[in-house]
């Protein structure tokens, strides 16, 4: 009889940051970053754009979770950072700036901070500065 008093037990939420497929896309998407980075580096902007498309799924699979991994965060920034260099040496200060602000929040907001994090959000913050001296002309 005192059985039936009891509460339930609490639904198993399940982490899908500790699943495979997360650590394998998280993978994915920082190889397609090194592999965009070195096509712009390489003079190859639309084989870097090309990739960037690609990412941007995996991107958006990776985010989607509650709570995201710092590696998941690091290959979005990347991302977002390739892609707003791309846009801001095609003179699109704009929509890089838009890029470089995201990048910033990410890191301001950013839990626990570290000297990395820090790193990043200095890096977007000097990014938005470039494209704010552009941005008129």
């Amino acid at each position: 009889m005192l059985a039936g008093c009891g509460s339930a037990p609490a639904p198993k939420v399940s982490d899908p940051t500790a699943e495979a497929w997360y650590g394998e896309t998280v993978a994915q998407l920082a190889a397609i970053d090194r592999d965009a980075s070195a096509a712009f580096e390489n003079h190859k902007p639309d084989e870097a754009a090309a990739l960037i498309e690609k990412g941007k799924p995996l991107m958006q699979k990776v985010l989607d979770v509650r709570q995201p991994t710092l590696g998941a965060a690091e290959a979005a920034s990347d991302l977002d950072d390739l892609y707003g260099r791309m846009l801001l040496s095609n003179r699109h200060y704009e929509w890089a700036e838009f890029l470089f602000q995201k990048n910033r929040s990410r890191w301001k907001n950013w839990t626990p901070q570290t000297a990395e994090t820090e790193r990043r959000r200095k890096q977007a913050e000097a990014a938005i500065q470039e494209c704010d001296r552009h941005i008129g002309e």
